[in-house]
């Protein structure tokens, strides 16, 4: 029985010392491509100072080895305010790097929204993709600060705890989606104008320009937050378009493939959240047609790769407090995370006998927005005095 038990334990310690070390040889790999996004230079935008990847970083981080899994789950995690305090709607900066620490160390890597709807998900053996999206553009998730004539990412906005964290974390790839605010009041509108946090109002289109050829990806979240419930069809369609062509003045001819609905609230037509069209003054049509809808609140979502997985309504999981470590405490427990093969070639499906019965618990899911709540934190974002609305030139 004693030597049973010995043989047992080797056969699990073995492969797995193998397998970090082959984890640790691909995000080696990897280091190089993310270092060149992270330097690369947007025409035309101001002359920043961003951070490459260390290729030496982190060595001994590798993810644990696990069981591949691809018809597993995914969490989409959404975050608003990145600052000073924690709240419903705002998560302490030191907090917010710790939990992509905890993410790193669990074996997620980031993708886009984007990225889940087209299955794209090219992640090493053993890794999982999560998807990180960032509501309402506010200054603190994307700041610049202006040192000798020249502007640099501030270190303490999400932006600049994302690419520092790349530095000494291999593999964490300039991954996210950002949900954009244009016009909306209190510095929502493209990270900030006006002088609200410092932030120049022709700052806005270099920020977007920048993300943009980083790879993060450009979401439309409606002009100024609208409750679209409460709206028109046509006003429906207006803030949706004008969103679209807000951002296409900033990135020209940039597809637009994600809405987030403002306070997760939908249209009384439901159609015209995923497709629709608004002619302004001058006769100018902009149309919209989006392949993905983010709701505000919810558990991780089916792979891309299951019947279930629906596109036009993508929950999120809110991080406030102990929210990630649940859900990822969950998706471990049950078996039930997406962990990639390493060969997208192929669907990795888990063995029957790995699939525990009840899948993951959906836990407790919002019955309604908590719009409250959401103004209180962030001022409130209604339309602006006529005049200030982004035109399409």
């Amino acid at each position: 029985m004693y030597r049973r038990r010995i043989a047992l334990l080797l056969s699990l310690v073995l492969p797995a010392a193998c397998r970090a070390g082959n984890d640790r040889t691909s995000t080696s790999d990897s280091t190089s491509a993310s270092g060149q996004i992270a330097s690369a230079a947007t025409p035309g935008a101001p002359t920043t100072s961003v951070p490459t990847t260390s290729s030496s970083a982190a060595e001994g981080m590798a993810a644990p080895p696990r069981a591949p899994n691809e018809m597993g789950r995914i969490p989409i995690l959404e975050y608003h305010l990145v600052g000073d305090t924690e709240a419903r709607w705002s998560r302490q900066r030191d907090q917010f790097r710790r939990d992509l620490e905890l993410l790193y160390e669990r074996g997620y890597r980031p993708v886009t929204v984007s990225d889940l709807v087209v299955k794209q998900l090219d992640l090493p053996a053993g890794l999982s993709p999560v998807a990180f999206t960032f509501d309402d553009a506010s200054p603190s998730q994307f700041r610049y600060v202006e040192r000798n004539g020249q502007l640099e990412i501030d270190p303490t906005s999400a932006i600049g705890i994302w690419l520092d964290f790349a530095k000494t974390h291999p593999g964490w790839a300039t991954k996210a989606t950002f949900c954009l605010l244009p016009s909306a009041t209190h510095g929502h509108a493209f990270f900030g104008d006006k002088g609200i946090e410092g932030q120049k109002t022709e700052w806005r289109y270099p920020k977007l320009q920048w993300l943009a050829a980083q790879g993060f990806e450009l979401c439309d979240h409606t002009l100024w937050h609208a409750n679209l419930a409460k709206v028109s069809d046509a006003v429906v369609q207006e803030q949706i378009a004008r969103g679209v062509m807000a951002i296409d003045s900033a990135v020209p001819g940039y597809r637009v493939r994600t809405l987030a609905l403002p306070l997760g609230v939908w249209p009384k037509n439901r159609v015209l959240a995923q497709r629709g069209a608004w002619r302004d003054a001058k006769g100018r049509s902009t149309s919209y047609d989006f392949d993905a809808i983010l709701e505000v609140s919810g558990t991780p979502v089916p792979s891309p790769h299951d019947p279930a997985f629906d596109p036009l309504s993508l929950d999120r999981i809110q991080v406030i407090g102990s929210a990630l470590t649940q859900v990822l405490d969950r998706l471990e427990k049950s078996g039930t995370a997406y962990v990639s093969d390493g060969d997208p070639s192929r669907i990795a499906r888990p063995r029957p006998d790995s699939v525990i019965a009840g899948r993951i618990a959906r836990g407790t899911r919002a019955t309604g927005p908590d719009t409250g709540a959401h103004v209180a934190a962030h001022g409130r974002l209604t339309q602006p005095p006529r005049g200030v609305l982004l035109k399409h030139d």
